[in-house]
């Protein structure tokens, strides 16, 4: 079928909070759930690369896409469901949809850098077996393989294939996938914070964003500014936000991104293994960026850190 599903705005990319004791705290990921929607953010993408799918056991997995769904009250929640395995892929999809989810984010699939045909085999596999909005992601340097323009366009005719997101830093194959998909109901979200804007300026329709853990509000007031056509404003919000960008990936993520809510919220800092907490230099420059926001208007800011 076609689905009426808006793509449109700014998507935290969620983290997955864990105890102590290497549990995760449902109890957390509902309140900052809904700390995100109250922030008015456009959805949220529970069990993400950010979410920590990749350690997390398939029951894990659907029980945190069912906190989220029943946590918030007006935003969809798009389930990270990806694999390197279309079959697990598959049945990861197909429990997020019973759980609830509204949409779907579908990784790549890693280490086995499938051909462009396994790519559109595996997408289609999907897309033809559940009737969700589906969004394709391209994130090379995770997966080593990119999903070419001409695969995405293929794969955007499919009714259940409702967007794609951008973390593959090229824009001008991002830009021709724009320019090829305007005549379908399809949309290109960032996956990357820093390349938010200019995807925005070439026809994207908004971000799954990690910063907007952080900082949801200005990352919304930035990416409103660029889809309203204010470039001067869209520019000065990008600019006050790049300091942050550039300290949420001074290590892998998630460890930057964790680290900052549990310096700004009531958040456990713990990360999975073989994730790590971040240095302790990074951590103080994190720590001085964050400062530089706090007290600030929420749509604007002026900071100065590295």
């Amino acid at each position: 079928m076609t689905h009426d599903f808006d793509l449109t705005g700014v998507f935290p990319a969620m983290c997955t909070p864990f105890d102590a004791d290497d549990r995760i705290d449902f109890e957390t990921l509902r309140a900052d759930a809904r700390r995100l929607e109250a922030a008015g953010v456009a959805g949220l993408v529970p069990v993400g690369s950010t979410g920590e799918s990749a350690t997390l056991t398939h029951d894990e997995h659907v029980r945190v896409v069912e906190a989220v769904v029943d946590a918030v009250d007006d935003v969809p929640v798009i389930a990270g469901s990806g694999s390197n395995s279309t079959r697990e892929a598959l049945a990861l999809s197909e429990r997020a949809a019973a759980a609830g989810a509204d949409a779907l984010l579908l990784i790549s699939p890693y280490y086995n850098r499938p051909e462009q045909g396994g790519l559109r085999e595996h997408y289609l596999t999907i897309a033809d077996a559940v009737d969700l909005p589906q969004i394709v992601y391209n994130v090379p340097s995770r997966t080593g393989q990119t999903i070419e323009p001409d695969t995405v366009v293929d794969l955007a005719s499919h009714p259940n294939v409702a967007g794609y997101k951008a973390a593959e830093g090229d824009l001008n194959a991002i830009g021709e996938i724009v320019e090829r998909t305007r005549d379908e109901a399809f949309a290109v979200l960032s996956g990357d914070d820093a390349l938010t804007l200019p995807i925005c300026a070439v026809g994207g329709a908004g971000a799954i964003s990690v910063a907007a853990n952080v900082e949801p509000e200005r990352t919304v007031a930035m990416v409103d500014a660029a889809l309203d056509g204010d470039v001067e404003r869209a520019r000065t919000r990008h600019h006050d936000l790049g300091p942050l960008f550039r300290a949420l990936f001074c290590e892998t993520n998630p460890i930057p991104v964790t680290e900052a809510l549990a310096i700004r919220e009531d958040y456990p800092p713990h990360l999975r293994a073989p994730l790590t907490r971040l240095a302790p230099e990074n951590r103080d420059r994190l720590e001085s960026v964050l400062d530089a926001y706090d007290g600030a208007d929420a749509t604007t800011a002026e900071v100065n850190a590295p």
